[in-house]
Protein backbone atom coordinates (compact mmCIF):
# COMPACT_ATOMS: atom_id res chain seq x y z
CA UNK A 1 0.00 0.00 0.00
CA UNK A 2 1.33 3.52 -1.29
CA UNK A 3 2.29 5.78 1.67
CA UNK A 4 -0.38 8.41 1.74
CA UNK A 5 2.64 11.01 1.82
CA UNK A 6 3.90 9.85 -1.21
CA UNK A 7 3.23 11.83 -4.37
CA UNK A 8 2.26 9.19 -6.02
CA UNK A 9 -0.25 7.80 -3.72
CA UNK A 10 -4.00 7.06 -5.32
CA UNK A 11 -2.93 8.42 -8.97
CA UNK A 12 -2.36 11.61 -10.48
CA UNK A 13 -4.96 14.89 -10.48
CA UNK A 14 -5.28 17.79 -12.84
CA UNK A 15 -4.77 20.20 -9.64
CA UNK A 16 -3.38 20.80 -6.38
CA UNK A 17 -4.29 23.26 -4.00
CA UNK A 18 -1.43 24.12 -1.11
CA UNK A 19 -2.64 25.98 1.95
CA UNK A 20 -0.66 26.39 5.03
CA UNK A 21 -2.57 26.67 7.89
CA UNK A 22 -1.68 27.57 11.49
CA UNK A 23 -4.83 28.38 14.37
CA UNK A 24 -7.24 28.95 12.00
CA UNK A 25 -9.97 27.02 13.66
CA UNK A 26 -12.50 29.95 13.82
CA UNK A 27 -12.32 29.88 10.28
CA UNK A 28 -11.22 26.46 8.86
CA UNK A 29 -14.65 24.97 7.60
CA UNK A 30 -15.63 28.18 5.86
CA UNK A 31 -12.20 27.80 4.16
CA UNK A 32 -12.90 24.22 3.13
CA UNK A 33 -16.30 24.71 2.08
CA UNK A 34 -15.45 27.76 -0.12
CA UNK A 35 -12.60 25.15 -2.11
CA UNK A 36 -14.90 22.70 -2.17
CA UNK A 37 -17.69 24.70 -4.08
CA UNK A 38 -15.02 25.35 -6.61
CA UNK A 39 -16.23 24.82 -10.13
CA UNK A 40 -13.64 22.79 -11.75
CA UNK A 41 -14.06 20.48 -14.91
CA UNK A 42 -11.07 17.86 -13.30
CA UNK A 43 -9.88 16.49 -10.56
CA UNK A 44 -8.91 17.95 -7.32
CA UNK A 45 -6.94 17.85 -4.14
CA UNK A 46 -6.80 19.75 -1.22
CA UNK A 47 -3.77 19.52 0.82
CA UNK A 48 -3.66 21.49 4.31
CA UNK A 49 -0.14 22.21 6.03
CA UNK A 50 -0.68 22.86 9.46
CA UNK A 51 2.30 24.38 11.39
CA UNK A 52 1.40 22.32 14.90
CA UNK A 53 -1.54 24.55 15.67
CA UNK A 54 -2.49 25.08 19.31
CA UNK A 55 -6.29 25.08 18.71
CA UNK A 56 -8.43 22.64 17.17
CA UNK A 57 -7.41 23.08 13.41
CA UNK A 58 -6.06 19.56 12.56
CA UNK A 59 -8.81 18.21 14.33
CA UNK A 60 -11.32 19.75 12.58
CA UNK A 61 -9.34 19.26 8.90
CA UNK A 62 -8.95 15.43 9.83
CA UNK A 63 -12.57 15.32 10.59
CA UNK A 64 -13.45 16.60 7.20
CA UNK A 65 -11.04 14.33 5.66
CA UNK A 66 -12.85 11.56 6.50
CA UNK A 67 -15.99 12.63 4.55
CA UNK A 68 -13.71 14.24 1.58
CA UNK A 69 -10.77 11.73 0.17
CA UNK A 70 -9.54 14.83 -2.04
CA UNK A 71 -8.44 16.65 1.63
CA UNK A 72 -5.17 15.84 2.62
CA UNK A 73 -3.45 17.04 5.93
CA UNK A 74 0.08 17.11 6.56
CA UNK A 75 2.87 18.18 9.26
CA UNK A 76 4.42 21.09 8.69
CA UNK A 77 7.26 21.21 11.12
CA UNK A 78 8.91 24.54 9.90
CA UNK A 79 5.40 25.80 11.02
CA UNK A 80 6.35 28.94 8.40
CA UNK A 81 3.98 29.45 5.26
CA UNK A 82 6.64 28.87 2.81
CA UNK A 83 7.86 25.66 4.77
CA UNK A 84 4.53 24.33 4.29
CA UNK A 85 4.11 25.22 0.58
CA UNK A 86 7.09 23.11 -0.14
CA UNK A 87 5.85 20.38 1.90
CA UNK A 88 2.40 20.62 -0.20
CA UNK A 89 5.20 21.00 -3.63
CA UNK A 90 6.38 17.43 -2.48
CA UNK A 91 3.14 15.39 -1.72
CA UNK A 92 1.15 17.23 -4.54
CA UNK A 93 -0.06 14.88 -7.39
CA UNK A 94 -1.62 17.85 -9.55
CA UNK A 95 -0.35 18.95 -13.15
CA UNK A 96 -1.10 22.41 -11.86
CA UNK A 97 -0.42 24.16 -8.47
CA UNK A 98 -3.18 26.42 -6.78
CA UNK A 99 -2.04 28.84 -3.62
CA UNK A 100 -4.98 29.37 -1.71
CA UNK A 101 -5.02 31.17 2.11
CA UNK A 102 -7.02 30.68 4.61
CA UNK A 103 -7.92 34.08 5.53
CA UNK A 104 -8.87 34.58 1.01
CA UNK A 105 -12.01 33.81 0.12
CA UNK A 106 -11.68 32.65 -3.91
CA UNK A 107 -14.64 33.09 -7.05
CA UNK A 108 -15.91 29.90 -7.33
CA UNK A 109 -14.52 29.92 -10.84
CA UNK A 110 -10.87 30.60 -9.64
CA UNK A 111 -9.18 27.53 -10.49
CA UNK A 112 -10.76 26.89 -13.89
CA UNK A 113 -10.02 30.09 -15.60
CA UNK A 114 -6.45 29.92 -14.08
CA UNK A 115 -5.57 26.59 -15.49
CA UNK A 116 -6.88 28.01 -18.89
CA UNK A 117 -5.03 30.75 -18.67
CA UNK A 118 -1.83 28.77 -18.31
CA UNK A 119 -2.67 25.83 -20.77
CA UNK A 120 -2.74 28.72 -23.62
CA UNK A 121 1.61 28.78 -22.60
CA UNK A 122 2.36 32.27 -23.06
CA UNK A 123 2.70 32.71 -19.31
CA UNK A 124 3.99 30.75 -16.15
CA UNK A 125 2.16 32.56 -13.48
CA UNK A 126 -1.51 33.49 -13.04
CA UNK A 127 -2.50 35.53 -10.17
CA UNK A 128 -5.76 37.49 -9.35
CA UNK A 129 -6.04 41.06 -6.91
CA UNK A 130 -6.70 40.76 -3.33
CA UNK A 131 -10.18 42.67 -2.62
CA UNK A 132 -10.15 43.96 1.23
CA UNK A 133 -13.07 42.39 2.82
CA UNK A 134 -13.68 43.45 6.79
CA UNK A 135 -15.66 40.82 8.99
CA UNK A 136 -15.73 42.71 12.43
CA UNK A 137 -14.59 46.23 13.58
CA UNK A 138 -11.17 46.21 13.02
CA UNK A 139 -10.73 44.46 9.54
CA UNK A 140 -13.31 46.28 8.61
CA UNK A 141 -11.44 49.40 8.68
CA UNK A 142 -8.37 47.71 7.73
CA UNK A 143 -10.32 47.28 4.43
CA UNK A 144 -11.35 50.60 4.08
CA UNK A 145 -8.18 51.84 4.28
CA UNK A 146 -7.14 49.36 1.31
CA UNK A 147 -9.59 50.41 -0.25
CA UNK A 148 -7.45 54.04 -0.89
CA UNK A 149 -4.76 54.62 -2.85
CA UNK A 150 -2.85 55.83 0.14
CA UNK A 151 -3.72 52.11 2.10
CA UNK A 152 -1.86 50.46 -1.43
CA UNK A 153 0.58 52.61 -2.65
CA UNK A 154 -0.43 51.91 -6.05
CA UNK A 155 0.79 48.52 -6.17
CA UNK A 156 -0.76 45.95 -8.68
CA UNK A 157 -1.87 43.01 -6.12
CA UNK A 158 -4.54 45.66 -5.18
CA UNK A 159 -5.16 48.14 -7.82
CA UNK A 160 -6.07 45.49 -10.43
CA UNK A 161 -9.17 44.59 -8.90
CA UNK A 162 -10.63 48.07 -7.86
CA UNK A 163 -10.00 49.12 -11.14
CA UNK A 164 -10.89 46.62 -13.34
CA UNK A 165 -10.02 46.58 -16.79
CA UNK A 166 -8.71 43.44 -18.91
CA UNK A 167 -5.32 41.49 -18.07
CA UNK A 168 -2.44 43.22 -16.55
CA UNK A 169 1.08 42.30 -16.74
CA UNK A 170 3.00 42.11 -13.26
CA UNK A 171 6.48 42.40 -12.90
CA UNK A 172 6.53 42.10 -8.61
CA UNK A 173 3.61 42.31 -5.82
CA UNK A 174 2.14 39.08 -6.92
CA UNK A 175 -0.43 37.51 -4.52
CA UNK A 176 -0.67 33.71 -4.51
CA UNK A 177 -1.27 32.19 -8.16
CA UNK A 178 -1.77 29.06 -9.93
CA UNK A 179 1.57 27.39 -11.84
CA UNK A 180 2.22 24.51 -13.50
CA UNK A 181 3.89 22.23 -11.00
CA UNK A 182 6.99 21.90 -13.74
CA UNK A 183 7.76 25.62 -13.31
CA UNK A 184 7.49 25.82 -9.37
CA UNK A 185 10.21 22.56 -9.69
CA UNK A 186 12.21 23.64 -12.05
CA UNK A 187 12.80 26.79 -9.80
CA UNK A 188 13.47 24.50 -6.27
CA UNK A 189 9.97 25.75 -4.49
CA UNK A 190 9.90 28.36 -2.48
CA UNK A 191 13.15 29.90 -0.72
CA UNK A 192 12.45 28.98 3.28
CA UNK A 193 15.18 32.05 3.95
CA UNK A 194 11.66 34.45 3.16
CA UNK A 195 9.23 33.39 6.12
CA UNK A 196 7.26 36.63 4.36
CA UNK A 197 7.12 37.74 1.17
CA UNK A 198 8.03 34.44 -0.43
CA UNK A 199 5.31 35.13 -3.65
CA UNK A 200 7.48 38.20 -4.37
CA UNK A 201 10.95 36.28 -4.04
CA UNK A 202 9.68 33.38 -6.49
CA UNK A 203 8.43 36.14 -8.52
CA UNK A 204 11.77 37.98 -9.05
CA UNK A 205 13.10 34.25 -10.02
CA UNK A 206 10.85 33.50 -12.37
CA UNK A 207 10.94 36.80 -13.89
CA UNK A 208 14.72 36.62 -14.24
CA UNK A 209 14.43 33.96 -16.19
CA UNK A 210 12.13 34.98 -18.78
CA UNK A 211 9.03 33.91 -17.36
CA UNK A 212 5.66 36.08 -17.64
CA UNK A 213 3.15 36.31 -14.84
CA UNK A 214 -0.38 38.21 -15.40
CA UNK A 215 -3.16 39.52 -13.13
CA UNK A 216 -6.56 38.52 -13.99
CA UNK A 217 -9.28 40.70 -12.93
CA UNK A 218 -11.67 37.99 -13.08
CA UNK A 219 -9.34 36.14 -9.99
CA UNK A 220 -9.50 38.63 -7.63
CA UNK A 221 -10.29 36.73 -4.13
CA UNK A 222 -11.99 38.65 -1.12
CA UNK A 223 -9.05 39.27 1.57
CA UNK A 224 -9.81 39.53 5.25
CA UNK A 225 -7.09 41.54 6.90
CA UNK A 226 -6.05 41.39 10.41
CA UNK A 227 -8.42 42.43 13.19
CA UNK A 228 -6.23 44.42 15.42
CA UNK A 229 -3.80 47.20 15.35
CA UNK A 230 -1.55 44.96 17.06
CA UNK A 231 -1.67 42.51 14.46
CA UNK A 232 -1.42 44.70 11.93
CA UNK A 233 1.98 46.26 12.93
CA UNK A 234 3.39 43.12 13.20
CA UNK A 235 2.21 42.00 10.02
CA UNK A 236 3.02 45.03 7.87
CA UNK A 237 6.33 45.36 10.22
CA UNK A 238 7.23 41.77 9.02
CA UNK A 239 6.40 42.70 5.07
CA UNK A 240 8.89 45.55 5.41
CA UNK A 241 11.52 43.77 6.94
CA UNK A 242 11.42 40.56 4.14
CA UNK A 243 11.00 43.43 1.57
CA UNK A 244 14.61 44.54 2.41
CA UNK A 245 16.18 41.23 2.07
CA UNK A 246 14.16 40.77 -1.28
CA UNK A 247 15.77 43.54 -2.47
CA UNK A 248 18.72 42.64 -1.39
CA UNK A 249 18.61 39.56 -3.10
CA UNK A 250 16.83 40.84 -6.02
CA UNK A 251 17.34 44.29 -7.37
CA UNK A 252 14.70 44.21 -9.90
CA UNK A 253 12.20 43.69 -7.27
CA UNK A 254 12.26 46.54 -5.75
CA UNK A 255 9.68 49.51 -6.86
CA UNK A 256 10.42 53.50 -6.56
CA UNK A 257 6.92 54.02 -4.48
CA UNK A 258 8.05 51.44 -1.93
CA UNK A 259 10.82 53.71 -0.92
CA UNK A 260 7.85 56.89 0.27
CA UNK A 261 7.24 54.84 3.91
CA UNK A 262 11.01 54.08 4.53
CA UNK A 263 11.45 58.07 3.61
CA UNK A 264 8.94 58.28 6.08
CA UNK A 265 10.19 57.10 8.74
CA UNK A 266 13.73 58.81 8.62
CA UNK A 267 12.05 62.08 8.32
CA UNK A 268 9.85 61.56 11.06
CA UNK A 269 13.22 60.31 12.89
CA UNK A 270 14.79 63.38 11.96
CA UNK A 271 11.81 65.76 13.24
CA UNK A 272 12.90 64.26 16.53
CA UNK A 273 16.47 63.52 17.00
CA UNK A 274 17.93 65.59 13.71
CA UNK A 275 19.62 69.04 14.41
CA UNK A 276 17.74 71.98 13.75
CA UNK A 277 18.27 72.78 10.17
CA UNK A 278 16.90 69.49 9.33
CA UNK A 279 14.74 69.03 12.46
CA UNK A 280 13.11 71.95 10.11
CA UNK A 281 13.34 70.79 6.86
CA UNK A 282 11.75 66.78 7.69
CA UNK A 283 8.67 68.31 9.16
CA UNK A 284 7.51 69.36 5.58
CA UNK A 285 7.52 65.97 4.07
CA UNK A 286 5.61 64.72 7.76
CA UNK A 287 2.98 67.49 7.55
CA UNK A 288 2.07 66.69 3.66
CA UNK A 289 1.99 63.30 4.95
CA UNK A 290 -0.65 64.20 7.47
CA UNK A 291 -2.20 66.34 5.13
CA UNK A 292 -2.89 63.36 2.81
CA UNK A 293 -3.53 61.14 5.49
CA UNK A 294 -6.81 63.54 6.82
CA UNK A 295 -8.11 64.69 3.21
CA UNK A 296 -7.69 60.90 2.53
CA UNK A 297 -10.17 60.05 5.75
CA UNK A 298 -12.20 62.82 5.57
CA UNK A 299 -13.33 61.63 2.07
CA UNK A 300 -14.20 58.24 3.03
CA UNK A 301 -17.07 59.44 5.62
CA UNK A 302 -19.72 59.73 3.11
CA UNK A 303 -19.16 55.55 2.43
CA UNK A 304 -18.06 54.32 6.26
CA UNK A 305 -19.53 56.53 8.87
CA UNK A 306 -17.85 59.58 10.95
CA UNK A 307 -16.44 56.45 13.66
CA UNK A 308 -14.49 53.89 10.67
CA UNK A 309 -13.27 57.19 8.80
CA UNK A 310 -11.66 58.86 12.56
CA UNK A 311 -10.22 55.39 12.68
CA UNK A 312 -8.23 55.65 9.04
CA UNK A 313 -5.49 58.14 10.81
CA UNK A 314 -3.99 55.31 13.08
CA UNK A 315 -4.76 52.69 10.42
CA UNK A 316 -2.47 54.43 8.13
CA UNK A 317 -0.05 55.60 10.79
CA UNK A 318 0.42 51.80 12.16
CA UNK A 319 0.35 50.71 8.58
CA UNK A 320 3.12 53.02 6.33
CA UNK A 321 5.52 53.46 9.82
CA UNK A 322 5.61 49.76 10.71
CA UNK A 323 6.54 49.04 7.06
CA UNK A 324 8.60 51.75 6.84
CA UNK A 325 10.44 51.12 10.03
CA UNK A 326 10.83 47.36 8.94
CA UNK A 327 12.19 47.66 5.95
CA UNK A 328 14.86 49.98 7.69
CA UNK A 329 15.34 47.37 10.21
CA UNK A 330 15.66 44.52 7.25
CA UNK A 331 18.14 47.11 5.74
CA UNK A 332 20.50 46.74 9.05
CA UNK A 333 19.83 43.38 9.28
CA UNK A 334 20.00 41.41 5.96
CA UNK A 335 22.40 44.25 4.42
CA UNK A 336 21.22 47.36 2.44
CA UNK A 337 19.79 46.42 -0.75
CA UNK A 338 22.44 49.27 -1.97
CA UNK A 339 22.10 47.87 -6.00
CA UNK A 340 18.42 47.92 -5.69
CA UNK A 341 18.38 51.35 -4.23
CA UNK A 342 20.38 52.84 -6.90
CA UNK A 343 17.98 51.36 -9.72
CA UNK A 344 14.49 52.70 -7.94
CA UNK A 345 15.80 56.44 -7.84
CA UNK A 346 17.40 56.55 -11.06
CA UNK A 347 21.06 56.36 -10.73
CA UNK A 348 21.04 52.46 -12.34
CA UNK A 349 19.98 51.33 -15.73
CA UNK A 350 16.80 49.51 -15.55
Amino acid sequence: MPDPGDSGAAGRVDASVLTPVLNEERHIRDTVAAMQAQRFDGELEFLFMDGRSEDRTKEILDDLARSDPRIRVFDNPGRSSTAGLNVGLRHARGDYLVRMDAHTFYPEDYIARGVERLRRGDVVWVAGPQMPFGTDKWSRRVALALQTWLGTGGSARWEAGMNGGGERELDTGVFAGLWRRSTVERHGGWDEGWPINQDSELAARVLADGGRIVSLPELAARYVPRNSLRGLARQYWRYGNYRAKTASRHAASLERRQLFVPALALALLATVAGPGPLRRLARIPVAAYAAAVLGTSAEAIPRAGLGDAASLPVIFAVMHLSWGFGFLSGCLRFGPPLAALARAVGLRRR
